[in-house]
This record gives C-alpha cells, sequence and structure tokens, in this order.
C-alpha cells in the first residue's frame, strides 16, 4: 500500500465556505483522490495533516502552531514510511499579519517546507519521498466574517502561480496549480466549495496515480 501525506491549510482540511463545518472525509479532496485512486487499482492511504491558518514558514498573532516548520520533521517520523508528500500551502500567507508578503515571499516559504521535509529524521532506509507541489488558486474578494483577516490578498498573491514554477523548478517538486482545476468560492473568496473540491481531488488523482506507479509498492 502506498502512503501519501497531505501537509495543508484549511483548504485541504475542507472547511465549509463562510461557516465553521467540515465537509466530510469523502467530499474533500483529499479523499475525492484517494477514492478515484482506489478505483483505478491503486492501494493507497492518503494521510491528511491539515491545520486551520497554517502558513508556510509564518506565526499567526493569536494562534499558536500555525507556521508550517512547527513539528513538521515529527510529521515525517510518524507517518514514515510514505511513496509521496503533497504540500498545499500558502494563501494564509497573505493574511493582515503579513503585509509585506508577496508572491516571491510565500514561494520561499513553501520552498523551506520542503527543505525540511527532505532532511527530516526518518529511520534509515525508509526513502525520501517525492514532493507534489499544489499552488493555491488566488485570493479573490475576500468576504464574510474572514475579510477583514485577508484584507489585500487578492492584490498581494499576484503572480503566485510563476513564484511556484520558478521554485519547484529550482527545487526539484512537480507543480500542480489549483487554478487551473478550481477556483476560490464566491462565499468568501479564499476556501473552495464542495463541488471544487470533488474537481480538485479527481485532478489530483491523474497527476499523483503515475507518481506512485514510478516506484515499488511499500509493505506496510
Amino acid at each position: 500500500m502506498y502512503g501519501v501525506l497531505v501537509y495543508g491549510d484549511s483548504l485541504s482540511w475542507g472547511i465549509v465556505p463562510n461557516t465553521r463545518e467540515r465537509l466530510p472525509f469523502a467530499s474533500r479532496w483529499p479523499g475525492v483522490m484517494e477514492n478515484s485512486l482506489q478505483e483505478s487499482g491503486i492501494s493507497v492511504r492518503v494521510i491528511e495533516n491539515c491545520l486551520n491558518g497554517r502558513r508556510t514558514v509564518w506565526e499567526d498573532p493569536f494562534k499558536a502552531g500555525r507556521n508550517g516548520l512547527a513539528g513538521l520533521a515529527q510529521v515525517m517520523e510518524i507517518n514514515s514510511p510514505l511513496s509521496l508528500v503533497i504540500v498545499f500551502l500558502g494563501s494564509n500567507d497573505f493574511q493582515f499579519s503579513h503585509p509585506y508578503n508577496d508572491a516571491w515571499a510565500a514561494a520561499q516559504g513553501v520552498a523551506t517546507v520542503v527543505n525540511e521535509i527532505r532532511k527530516a529524521p526518518i529511520e534509515p532506509g525508509m526513502p525520501v519521498p517525492p514532493i507534489l507541489l499544489i499552488c493555491p488558486p488566488r485570493v479573490r474578494s475576500p468576504k464574510g466574517e474572514i475579510a477583514p483577516k485577508f484584507r489585500g490578498a487578492e492584490e498581494r498573491s499576484g503572480g503566485l502561480a510563476e513564484a511556484y514554477a520558478q521554485v519547484a523548478s529550482a527545487i526539484g517538486c512537480t507543480l500542480f496549480d489549483a487554478e487551473d482545476v478550481t477556483t476560490t468560492s464566491p462565499e468568501d473568496g479564499v476556501h473552495l466549495g464542495a463541488g471544487e473540491h470533488l474537481k480538485l481531488g479527481g485532478a489530483l488523482a491523474q497527476t499523483v496515480a503515475p507518481i506512485l506507479r514510478s516506484q515499488n509498492e511499500p509493505d506496510f
């Protein structure tokens, strides 16, 4: 069975836009992806490590533990061996508390997360898994209760896909641009609605399948 770790924020946790509710696993994109891969004959277990408000390398002034580097090495230890790590972070880097962050800064942050994953102290003989980076869809006109958190985010996140592409090429990661298949919800301008989770999970299954099939299936 292949092990796939999803390391993300609320876009992967499955928060329902403009609420504090959560989509069920089968409706969140990691669950959609897992089911799609299973249906295609790939034995896989998707492990979710997704925290609302998680940044790449920045602290949340109000909530502890939102720096994406916090405990990441231990997350890798706990869940190894892994066949793939999917990193889906960046949207929260544009919150109000990081007013100078732009697309370049978020991309550098995600590169730092990748480097932390690669140097994690996993057990001897276990593989360092390949990493798939997902570039978040653009923040668009934040609305509702989260609007003050994301003021100015639409403008500052411009060019995100290009910045992620440069970083992915430099550090040797596969890149998936979520904007190619989905968009943020008109309900709040930041998160993904149920239909977008469905589209994203299906598209990612097609991207992930050949990555897994290129490896020997581990027995764990």
